[in-house]
C-alpha cells in the first residue's frame, strides 16, 4: 500500500521553473512560507503515475518588488508592491509505490522531473515516519534500531536499520558535551534488550558503569588492588596473561628496538617461547597440537622456562679454539637488556592483569571460559543474560593501552573467524575514544601500531566473519583514516574543531542541503546521521536513554559555591602510590 496520500489543497506551492536536479517553488500563502525550513523534505508530483519526486529545501527567499516599470515612467509612487516567495529543493530521489514485486521502493536516481505548476508537499508527520523507514529499507519491527525524533518534526521518530548499521560499521563523533555518550547508551540500550544480543564495550574511562539490567554484563581489566584478593572472572575481574600476546605484542613489550642487539634478541626470545610453548603441549598431553601451533598461538607457556633459557644463553661460555679455552657464546652478554626489562615487567603491580594472575589462567581451558564470557550472545551465557559487556580499561597503563584493547579486539576477531559459518554469532564491538589506541599517526613497531594493524584488519574484514565495528571518539582527526573509511554509517554530534570538522564532511557522501555546515552549531544531543543505515542525511534529536552513563564532566562553579568539604585527597595520594581506584 503506498505510504504517501496527499490532496491538492495540502500543497504548499507550485513548480515555477526546472533545472535538471534543482526545482524552484513559489509559494503564494505567506503562513505555509513560514512553517517551511532549509534541510527539511517535500514530495513533488510526477509525470508518472505511481511515482513521488522527494527533494531537500536548500533555499527559503521572499522578495519585494516595488511598483511595476511602467508605473514608475509615470512617475507615480503608489502603486502597490508585490511580494514573490520562492523556495528552491534540490531533488535527491524517486519514491514509486511499486517496483516489480516490491512496494513503496525509494531510488536515488531521477528519472523524470517534475511539470511546471506540479504541487509540492512538505513530507512531515506520519509519512514521514513511514517514508525514512522506507529509506532505511525496514522491512520489520525486528531491524529498527530508533534513535529518537527528526529535529524539524519531532512528531516522526527516526528509525535505522539495526543490520546495516552493524554491518557496515559506524563512527559516532562529537565534541566534548554534544552528547556522544548518551547517543552510545541509547544504541547500547536497545542492543541489550534483544533476546540474544552480543556486543563488548572498551570503556576506557568507566563512564559506562551506570548502565544496568538484565541485558548488560560489567568486567574490568584486574587491577594492582585485586592481585591480593584473588578476584576471578566470576567476580567481573579479567586476567590476560601474557600467553595471549603474539609475536608483535610481545616484541613490542619486551625488545627495545632502539638496541644495537634487538635483533638478537628478538630471534631468541621467539625461540626460547616456541620451545616453552611445545614444553606445555607435550607436558599436557596435547600431542594433536604440537605439529601445528606457532609463535601466536594461544597456548600457556611458563615464563620462568623462558628467563631460565635466556639467561644461560647471556651467560654461555663455548670451547675455542684452543683446547681448554672457552670463550663467549654468540648471545653471552647480549641479552642482560631483554632480560631485564622482562623482570621489570612482570613485577610490576600495574601490569598484574598479565604477569600476575590466579594459577588458574594457566590452565589449557581457561581460555574457553574467557572466550565465553566475553564473546558468547545472551542466549548462550549461563543465566543467558548480559550480551552487552562493558570492559572497563581505566586501570591500564595508558603507554600499553593500545596493546590490551586490541588483544581483546584481536581474541574476538579471531574465535569469529575460527568459528564455522552455521555457529557464527555475530558481534558488535564499541570502541570508545578511539583516538587513544586507533590513532592517525603512530611509531612504527609501537603499541599503537600494532593496535591499528588489527582494528584495520577487522574494519576490512569483519563483515565476513559477523564482526561490526562502532568507533567513538571526540576528535575525528585523530583517528585512523583507513578504519573510519571503511565505516558506512556516520553519527556525528556537534564538532567545533575544523580539523574534525574536515574528517566529518569527507564520510559524509554529499553535502545536500549544507548539512556539512551544521556541524559547529548542532545543539547537544543532535547528530546529523548518515550512511547505509539511512540512504538520506538527517538531523535527528537523539532520545534520551533510560540509564545515562557518567560522563565526568564537573560542574566547576556549583561544587566551588558549595561551603562542604570535599576531602579525598589523601585517598587519592595512596591510589596514586598503588596505581589502583580500588579502595581496601
Amino acid at each position: 500500500m503506498a505510504i504517501l496520500h496527499y490532496k491538492d489543497e495540502d500543497a504548499f506551492g507550485r513548480v515555477r521553473s526546472v533545472d535538471t536536479a534543482t526545482v524552484l517553488i513559489a509559494v503564494d500563502d505567506v503562513g505555509r512560507l513560514r512553517k517551511l525550513q532549509v534541510n527539511r523534505l517535500v514530495v513533488l508530483q510526477s509525470s508518472r503515475p505511481g511515482q513521488h519526486l522527494v527533494g531537500i529545501i536548500q533555499k527559503i527567499t521572499r522578495t519585494a518588488i516595488e511598483g511595476n516599470a511602467a508605473a514608475e515612467d509615470d512617475g507615480d509612487g503608489d502603486e502597490p508592491a508585490t511580494e514573490v516567495n520562492v523556495v528552491r529543493v534540490v531533488l535527491i530521489g524517486t519514491l514509486a509505490d511499486k517496483l516489480a514485486t516490491k512496494e513503496n521502493v525509494f531510488l536515488r536516481t531521477l528519472e523524470t522531473v517534475p511539470e511546471i505548476d506540479a504541487n509540492c508537499f512538505a513530507l512531515e508527520g506520519e509519512q514521514l515516519t513511514s517514508f525514512m523507514r522506507v529509506v532505511a529499507n525496514i522491512g520489520s519491527d525486528a531491524q529498527r534500531l530508533s534513535l529518537g525524533c527528526y529535529t524539524l518534526d519531532e512528531k516522526a521518530e527516526a528509525y535505522l536499520n539495526g543490520n546495516k548499521f552493524f554491518q557496515r560499521h559506524a563512527v559516532i563523533v562529537g565534541s566534548t558535551g554534544s552528547g556522544k555518550s548518551w547517543a552510545t547508551a541509547r544504541v547500547l540500550e536497545q542492543l541489550a534488550s534483544l533476546g540474544n544480543a552480543n556486543a563488548i564495550v572498551f570503556d576506557v574511562h568507566g563512564e559506562y558503569s551506570p548502565l544496568q539490567g538484565d541485558g548488560v554484563r560489567h568486567f574490568r581489566i584486574a587491577g594492582p588492588a585485586d592481585l591480593d584478593v584473588g578476584s576471578t572472572l566470576q567476580d567481573g575481574v579479567i586476567f590476560l596473561p601474557y600467553w595471549l600476546l603474539g609475536y608483535e605484542a610481545m616484541t613490542s613489550m619486551f625488545v627495545d628496538r632502539s638496541d644495537s642487539n634487538a635483533p638478537n634478541q628478538t630471534m631468541v626470545m621467539s625461540r626460547a617461547v616456541v620451545e616453552a610453548k611445545r614444553a606445555y603441549l607435550t607436558a599436557g598431553q596435547h600431542e594433536d597440537m604440537l605439529a601445528n601451533f606457532t609463535i601466536d598461538s594461544p597456548i600457556p607457556f611458563s615464563l620462568d622456562d623462558v628467563v631460565g633459557e635466556l639467561s644461560r644463553l647471556n651467560s654461555e661460555m663455548v670451547p675455542g679454539a684452543r683446547a681448554g679455552v672457552d670463550k663467549a657464546g654468540d648471545f653471552n652478554g647480549k641479552l642482560s637488556r631483554l632480560i631485564q626489562r622482562l623482570e621489570n615487567k612482570r613485577t610490576d603491580r600495574r601490569l598484574g592483569f598479565l604477569f600476575q594472575g590466579a594459577t588458574e589462567t594457566m590452565d589449557f581451558g581457561w581460555l574457553e571460559a574467557l572466550v565465553v564470557a566475553l564473546l558468547a550472545g545472551s542466549q548462550d551465557q549461563v543465566d543467558q543474560k548480559g550480551g552487552v559487556k562493558i570492559i572497563d580499561f581505566s586501570e591500564v597503563p595508558s603507554d600499553i593501552l593500545p596493546l590490551i584493547v586490541s588483544l581483546v579486539a584481536k581474541l574476538a576477531f579471531s574465535v569469529q573467524q575460527w568459528s564455522q559459518p552455521e555457529t557464527r554469532h555475530p558481534i558488535a564491538i564499541f570502541c570508545d575514544e578511539a583516538h587513544l589506541y586507533i590513532p592517525e599517526r603512530h611509531q612504527a613497531g609501537g603499541a599503537a601500531d600494532i593496535s591499528v594493524e588489527i582494528f584495520e584488519r577487522i574494519a576490512k574484514e569483519g563483515r565476513k566473519y559477523g564482526v561490526g565495528l562502532v568507533v567513538i571518539s571526540q576528535r575525528p582527526s585523530e583517528v585512523n583514516r583507513t578504519v573510519l573509511s571503511q565505516c558506512n554509517n556516520l553519527v556525528a554530534m556537534r564538532l567545533t574543531n575544523g580539523d574534525d570538522q574536515a574528517v566529518v564532511r569527507r564520510l559524509l557522501p554529499d553535502s545536500l542541503g549544507g548539512f556539512g555546515d551544521l556541524l559547529p552549531v548542532l545543539d547537544t544531543g543532535e547528530a546529523l546521521v548518515v550512511g547505509d543505515a539511512s540512504l538520506l542525511p538527517s538531523r535527528i534529536r537523539i532520545a534520551e536513554p533510560k540509564q545515562c552513563p557518567n560522563s565526568g564532566t564537573v560542574e566547576f562553579w556549583e561544587r566551588w559555591a558549595t561551603d562542604v568539604a570535599i576531602g579525598g585527597l589523601p585517598d587519592a595520594v595512596e591510589g596514586w602510590r598503588k596505581q589502583s581506584l580500588q579502595k581496601n
